[in-house]
This record gives structure tokens, C-alpha cells and sequence, in this order.
């Protein structure tokens, strides 16, 4: 018999003991071991059989024990220290505290607060708010924040059914199914009001019912995520599931889902601040597009809001956008959320969540309306980017690929100068890598807890036994996790035990094991391995120098082809020739990743390039002593030296599809036949020498880069510091906003008069010598604009083909004369200082200084 309704009723504990409930209602506790153990040591048997969850273990507890362990002075002691540590760790000064803050004393800036808004966040197994790596980075991003003390606060929504649980059908195709979470079985608590209600936010949206939504909190270290969950009994069945499941349902349904997200944000945003005196955060950084309708949000308050400052719709787009960050993770058109305008336009009709906002001003936010664009759809990555003054790709290769992908919004404009800049991401380091590696660096000295560059370089203190030593438990550890999931798959999909006797020899933790694990995604190309099944097999069976694969992932609920390349893995796998050195684990999480990273040796990665946008979980194999065997894309494209790990050749000039992959395919069978293999197997005295210098140096040279503490200070140095100045500069009376946003409609208005009339050149003799130099003249019209309302520039450098500017320098040309009608001379004077082929050209750009980019407003009048 099924409940009608489930609830979690949450224990009460002896006084003594109340610090666990806090402890594990705060999320520091799933990176920092010691508050583990402390769990683990309330009931050993009991935490395995939670999951490794402290809500769930407390909740499991009986009694007797609680009793017993109020009275027993050694766990008290213990308990205490572990919260000591909490609270010491938790108003300490920290990277950003002593770094940053300080800043304020000389006249610089530090953001107060910065609001991080994203659709999921992969914090720990036991929050399932995740899908895959957008929601890892999330976690990451808001770990890493906490650890180095920048004021970030995220937001989010609450999925009552998370996303999807993977298992198998007999036959090895994908099946879905979505538990119900309880909230009050979950790490977090509600936001609550003055009279102890639960706090809430409410648009308006079409019907007769407001969307209600109530705020929850998970304490992720200092930083707070706030969670919108609109499973509320006011709601209508239709608004109660809103916040169901992690991208499913309809388009409306996932509109609603980002209207919530984004201006439920805001609004939570602001309950939060009001409850609980926090800074009112002056940055928000949208973790791709979903969150865009923040910006509409903050709009409506600066613009129609009663208690706002009623600037114009044009003047507040200019305030949103000064404090807004815009980070976009998708490499294909197809990733993008792209909803129809005219359902957009119901949206923001006569019942508009931001009433007031003039409904065409919202739809050309989201308009395509650039060569080759969609009039019928409302784009919201194409309204991130207006909305956001800073944006960046997450690698230098997706910068590279976003600003061809969205180079449209600025047209007049070369690729290269397109403002979208690129951070590329990192991982955090105390989730990712196993204790023994942590353990291993202390032993030689380092402190581990320290953030500094130079602490991996005592990889060289450790000897070659220790490492390889280590990398044995690792693997072990992976290989005993993997049987346990292969016997419970195979039971799922319908065997009994009797029949599984085999599971106990799956996999060898003396063979050499690659790990590949990843959304099936048709680019990410999930069977390649496969193209040649006879010669992987005898990779797989050879008799010295065997290999073992161990992979994983999840096929979105719709996409038919991604489980159809999951199902033709599980069949290769089911074979019982091989089914020992292959494995297809169902369920890919946070729990799964964190033995399976440590414990391979080398982490495949074999993506359509140019598509993989970063692919951060061969930075976590490699942190833990894995190699990378990848495609050059991503951030394997940039970090990659030739010493620590593999480059698999990309046959990308290959047009037809089928060959393409034959090539890279075979390329991948030659280097672990030829070079992975056989540097893996060359042991002397145990330990094979050449594949321990390839883990140090992959150590040495990856370490201090592929971390997100190297990542969050980027952002914050490159983007947050930035927006904030931006934010206080335009917000100190709005007077600044208002000269920027009539400088733009002035700019605009009188663009189609700016001209460059004639150029003159002197000084450069019929065979130009290094040391010359070349005196410019150019004669502009500038129509009713002013010469300090453009920038003109010499743009020049080494000159290829038909005449393309490489690597371009740019040179203003200074004010030299006025004249009637508008006209003006501009002057410069360049020396030549380098031999070769040489060309320039002049344009002329709008120039303020508010202004972010030369190319912000997509305006450019050229010679």
C-alpha cells in the first residue's frame, strides 16, 4: 500500500548534542573530512547505510545511542573541536578578506555581495539539485567562494524530483525514475519571516493565480543558496509543478521554471537581505541563460517599482547591465534555451511578472534580429548578452567559439574583437580528490590547505613507491565500488543472485583502467571507443599489457540517440569475454565520480571538436595522478604540453562524419596500443618509472591551473571587481546612467553620418625600413556628434592572404583641427618596429567611459 503524502520528521537531540544538527545542516561537511569522520564515528554502519548523509543518519539514530553519546566525554570533545573548527573557518578573513577588501581603504572596490544565479548546483549526492557539469561548476563556484571568502550568495530553485535516476532494462536501455524529496530530509532549512512563517516570493503569470514559490537555504560553508520550491498548497496543480523535475516538461513548463529562477530570484534576493540584514548584492552572475530574466527583474525595480528611483526603461538597462556577468557554457546553437515569441509575449502580457516593463522592450532583449537569426523566437543567451556588460566563455577555445557563435549581435566587428572574454574552469580541489593524495603531500611537507602556487612542487619530495603505492588503493577502492554497482545493475535488470557470481571478478586493481564519464551527448561521442569492437577487445584481452574501461552517464529523458549509445556500450559490456575488463556503471552522481576519478589512470575524453566546452572531469582525474588522453578541445586544448598525458589527433578537416570518427578512433586504439600500455607496464622494481614522472609533472604543471581557486580569483579580479566599480559608478545618483543611456541613443541616432572622408599618409619612403615611421592624417565627419563622443584608431600588425590584419595593435589618432559641418582631423604618427608584411586601416568607434568593450554598442564606421 502506497502513502498518500510522506514527510521527514527531523530528531531531537540531547542539548549536549545539538551541534551535529548544525554541522550537518551545513554543507562544509561534504568537503571537509574531519566533520566526516565525526559522522561516521556517531554509527559507522548506520552513515554507510545513510548514503554518507547527516540528515539521514540523525534522523536513523536511536535513542539509546544518542544517549550514549551525550554522556561519552571523548565524542563530546570531538564534536566540539569539529564545530570549533566550523566557526573558525566560518569568520575567519580570508584570500578575499585580506586580498580584496583591504582595497576600499585606497579608494578601490570590492563588491559587497554577489548574487550567483544557476538552474542546478552539484553540491553533494545527498542535495540531488544536479544534472551534470553546468551544476558541478556551480557547486564548485560556491565551494570555492566560500573557502576563499568571497561574499557570494547563489540562487536557485528546489526540484522536488531532482533530476532522473538512471537504471538499466534487461536489454540495456535507459530507464528514468524520479524519487520524491522531502525537503525537511534534505541539508537545508527554510527562510523564515519575522512571525516564523516561511518566506516567499510571487509573480504574476497568466491565469487567475499567482506562481508562489517559498525560499529555502543550503548553507554552503559561508556562502548561502537560496532555493525557490513552488510545491505550495496555494498553488494550482499547475504551479505546484513548476519546480517537479531538472529540465523536463514542456516549453512552457521550462519557462515558467526560468521566470521563477530568474525573477523569483531577485525577489528572493531581497527577502533575504530583509530578513536576515545582508548586503543587497551590487553583482549578478548568470551561470548561462536560464536566469536572464533577473535583468527584467531589476529593470521593473528601477524603472515602474513605486520605491525605485523611476529611471526610463533605456536608464535602467544601463544599471542592470553595469553590475550584470554573463557566463555562457554552450558550444552548440542546439544548448541554448530558445522559446517562442509569442509565448513569451503571453508571458509578459497583461499579467506580467514585471508589470509595468513595456512588453516589445522585453521581446527585443531576446530578438534574433541579426543575419541568419529566427524573428519567432526569443533567445535568451542573445538577452543574457545585452543584459550583462562583462561576458566570458569557460576556456580559451569556447571563448573562441562563442564569439563566432554569437558574432551576429556584433556584426561590424572582426571575431576576435567580440566582447566576450574567456575564464576557464577549474574544480575544488577538497570535493575532488581523495584524502590519500591529500595525505600523501602532507607527509612530504606541503600544506595541503594552502592555496598557494608553489605547494606542488613537493610532488618531487614523494617517492615513486608512495605514488604508485597510492594510485594502487585508488584503483581498489574503484574497482570494489564498480562490482558493488555492476551486481546491484544486474539485479535491476532482472538476474538473480545466483547468476552473478561473475561480478566478484569485474575489473583487476593491477590493470591499466581508463575512465570515461559524461553526458551522452551525440559530440561527445560516448562509442567511439567502439568503432573497431574486435580490436578492443584486444586491447581489452592482450596478454601482457591488458586495459580495463570503466564508464558511465546519463542520456537526457528525450534524447533517444544518447540512450541508444548507452545501450550499445551495455551490450559490447554484457559480453562474457570481456565483461571483466569493461564495465557500464548506471546512475553517473557526485557519489559515483568521487572513488571513480581517484581510481583511474587515464581519463578519456574524445568530443566532436570544437564542442566540448571546458570537460572539467579530466581536471579531477588529473589532480588525483590520472593522465588525460583527450581530443585537443576544451581546456586540454590550452593546458596541454605534450608531457602530461595524451593528445588523440583531431581529423576536424575531415568533412564526412563516419570517416571522421574512423580516423580519430583508430588514433585512439594506436596511442594505448603503442604508448598509454606500454609506458604502464614498464615496471623496474615495482614501480614503473616513466609513467610516475609523466603523474609528477602532470601534477606540477596542471595542478595550479585546473583548480578553482585559480578560477574564483579570476572572476573576481576580472569580472566582479569590474562590475562592481561599473555598478557604483552608474548607481551613485543614477546620473551616470542616464548620460550613458542618452549617449547611446545619441550615438545611435546619428551613427549613419560618421564617416572617414579622406586619409593622408607622409613620411614612409617607396621601401620602408624598421625606424621609420609613418605620419596619418585622417579627415572625419562626425555629423552632430562631438569628437569626444568617438575614438578614432590606426588599426595595424603583419598583414596575411588578402590583406587580414593578424594579431592587430591599435593607436588613437589624436584631435588636431575642427571644422564646419561636423568635420574634423584626427592625427598619429606610428613608428615601424618590425620587418614583413605590413597593412593598417582607421575606423572610428563611439567612445564613453562607461562603456565596457569598444564594441559594446556594435558600432564601428570604417575607412
Amino acid at each position: 500500500m502506497r502513502a498518500i503524502r510522506r514527510f521527514t520528521v527531523r530528531p531531537v537531540l540531547p542539548p549536549s548534542l545539538a551541534p551535529l544538527l548544525e554541522l550537518a545542516t551545513n554543507l562544509r561537511w561534504s568537503w571537509h573530512p574531519a566533520t566526516q569522520d565525526l559522522f561516521a564515528a556517531v554509527d559507522g554502519g548506520a552513515w554507510e547505510e545513510a548514503g554518507h548523509d547527516p540528515v539521514k543518519l540523525l534522523g536513523a539514530i536511536a535513542p539509546g545511542r544518542l544517549e550514549e553519546l551525550a554522556g561519552d566525554e571523548v565524542f563530546l570533545a570531538r564534536l566540539h573541536q569539529t564545530r570549533a573548527d566550523l566557526d573558525a573557518y566560518l569568520t575567519g578573513d580570508r584570500w578575499f578578506q585580506q586580498q580584496v577588501a583591504p582595497r576600499e581603504a585606497d579608494g578601490g572596490v570590492a563588491p559587497r555581495a554577489i548574487a550567483y544565479f544557476s538552474p542546478e548546483f552539484g553540491i553533494t549526492s545527498v542535495l540531488p539539485q544536479y544534472s551534470g557539469g553546468l551544476g558541478i561548476l556551480a557547486g564548485d563556484h560556491l565551494k570555492t567562494a566560500s573557502d576563499l571568502g568571497v561574499p557570494l550568495v547563489g540562487v536557485g530553485l528546489l526540484y522536488r524530483h531532482g533530476y532522473f535516476r538512471q537504471s538499466l532494462s534487461r536489454e540495456g536501455w535507459q530507464q528514468e525514475t524520479y524519487p520524491v524529496l522531502d525537503p525537511d530530509g534534505l541539508p537545508i532549512t527554510p527562510l523564515r519571516e519575522a512571525d516564523g512563517s516561511h518566506a516567499r516570493v510571487a509573480l504574476e503569470v497568466p491565469g487567475d493565480h499567482p506562481l508562489i514559490a517559498r525560499i529555502w537555504v543550503a548553507q554552503v560553508g559561508r556562502v548561502p543558496l537560496l532555493l525557490l520550491d513552488s510545491d505550495v498548497e496555494e498553488n494550482p496543480e499547475a504551479l505546484r509543478e513548476v519546480t517537479d523535475r531538472l529540465y523536463g516538461g514542456s516549453v512552457e513548463h521550462r519557462l515558467r521554471q526560468e521566470l521563477l529562477l530568474g525573477i523569483g530570484g531577485v525577489r528572493a534576493l531581497r527577502a533575504w537581505s530583509r530578513i536576515t540584514g545582508a548586503d543587497a548584492p551590487e553583482v549578478f552572475h548568470t551561470n548561462e541563460g536560464h536566469a536572464g530574466f533577473l535583468g527584467l527583474e531589476r529593470i521593473r525595480e528601477l524603472s515602474v517599482a513605486e520605491d525605485g528611483p523611476r529611471l526610463s526603461f533605456a536608464e535602467a538597462v544601463e544599471v542592470s547591465r553595469a553590475g550584470t556577468v554573463f557566463t555562457t557554457h554552450t558550444p552548440v546553437p542546439a544548448g541554448i534555451d530558445r522559446f517562442p515569441r509569442d509565448l513569451v509575449e503571453q508571458y509578459f502580457g497583461p499579467t506580467s511578472p514585471v508589470a509595468g516593463v513595456p512588453v516589445a522592450d522585453v521581446l527585443a532583449l531576446g530578438a534574433e534580429d541579426y543575419d541568419g537569426g529566427d524573428p519567432g523566437v526569443f533567445n535568451m543567451a542573445v538577452m543574457g548578452f545585452r543584459l550583462a556588460q562583462r561576458a566570458n566563455g569557460v576556456s580559451q577555445l569556447h571563448g573562441e567559439v562563442s564569439r563566432g557563435m554569437f558574432s551576429g549581435l556584433w556584426s561590424a566587428f572582426d571575431e576576435a574583437e567580440v566582447p566576450i572574454t574567456s575564464i576557464t574552469n577549474g574544480v575544488h580541489a577538497p570535493t575532488w580528490v581523495a584524502r590519500e593524495v591529500f595525505e600523501l603531500g602532507a607527509r612530504a611537507g606541503a600544506d595541503v590547505d594552502s592555496d598557494d602556487d608553489e605547494v606542488w612542487s613537493v610532488v618531487d619530495q614523494i617517492p615513486a613507491n608512495d605514488l604508485w603505492a597510492t594510485k594502487r588503493v585508488l584503483r581498489q577502492r574503484l574497482v570494489e565500488d564498480a562490482r558493488v554497482r555492476v551486481r546491484k545493475a544486474w539485479q535491476q535488470r532482472g538476474a538473480a543472485a545466483s547468476e552473478l557470481g561473475w561480478t566478484d571478478q569485474v575489473l583487476d586493481p593491477d590493470v591499466l583502467t581508463i575512465g570515461f564519464a559524461r553526458r551522452a551527448a551525440s559530440y561527445k561521442r560516448l562509442t567511439l571507443m567502439l568503432h573497431d569492437p574486435e580490436r578492443l577487445k584486444r586491447l581489452l584481452l592482450h596478454p601482457e599489457r591488458p586495459v580495463q574501461l570503466v564508464i558511465a552517464g546519463k542520456a537526457h529523458p528525450a534524447d533517444d540517440g544518447g540512450k541508444k549509445l548507452i545501450q550499445d556500450v551495455v551490450r559490447l559490456a554484457d559480453d562474457p569475454a570481456i565483461r571483466h575488463r569493461i564495465v557500464f556503471l548506471p546512475n553517473y552522481d557526485i557519489a559515483m565520480a568521487q572513488p571513480l576519478y581517484p581510481g583511474c589512470d587515464v581519463w578519456l575524453n574524445n568530443p566532436l571538436r570544437p564542442y566540448e566546452a571546458c570537460g572539467t572531469s579530466g581536471m579531477k582525474a588529473a589532480l588525483n595522478g590520472g593522465l588525460n588522453l583527450s581530443i585537443l578541445d576544451g581546456w586540454w586544448d590550452e593546458w596541454y604540453d605534450g608531457d602530461n598525458g595524451w593528445a588523440i589527433p583531431s581529423a576536424d578537416s575531415v568533412s564526412d562524419v563516419d570517416e571522421r570518427d574512423r580516423l580519430e578512433a583508430e588514433s585512439f586504439y594506436d596511442l594505448v596500443e603503442n604508448e598509454v600500455a606500454p609506458r604502464f607496464y614498464d615496471v623496474a622494481d615495482g614501480v614503473p618509472i616513466r609513467w610516475i614522472e609523466m603523474v609528477r609533472h602532470t601534477l606540477k604543471s596542471l595542478g595550479p591551473k585546473v583548480i578553482s581557486t585559480r578560477m574564483v580569483r579570476e572572476y573576481t579580479e576580472r569580472l566582479y571587481v569590474p562590475a562592481a566599480t561599473a555598478e557604483r559608478a552608474i548607481n551613485s545618483s543614477y546620473d551616470g546612467a542616464r548620460d550613458l543611456a542618452a549617449f547611446k541613443a545619441r550615438v545611435r541616432a546619428g551613427w549613419d553620418q560618421v564617416r572617414i572622408d579622406h586619409l593622408d599618409t607622409a613620411g614612409v619612403s617607396e621601401t620602408p625600413e624598421v625606424g621609420g615611421a609613418l605620419d596619418l592624417t585622417a579627415y572625419v565627419s562626425l555629423g552632430d556628434l562631438a569628437p569626444g563622443d568617438v575614438r578614432v584608431e590606426l588599426v595595424h600588425g603583419r598583414v596575411k592572404g588578402e590583406d587580414a590584419i593578424l594579431e592587430p595593435a591599435v593607436l588613437p589618432l589624436e584631435l588636431v583641427e575642427t571644422y564646419e559641418g561636423g568635420r574634423h582631423r584626427f592625427a598619429t604618427r606610428l613608428v615601424l618596429d618590425r620587418p614583413g608584411p605590413f597593412g593598417y586601416t582607421v575606423r572610428i568607434l563611439p567612445a564613453h567611459p562607461a562603456l565596457a568593450s569598444a564594441a559594446e554598442l556594435g558600432l564601428v564606421a570604417s575607412a
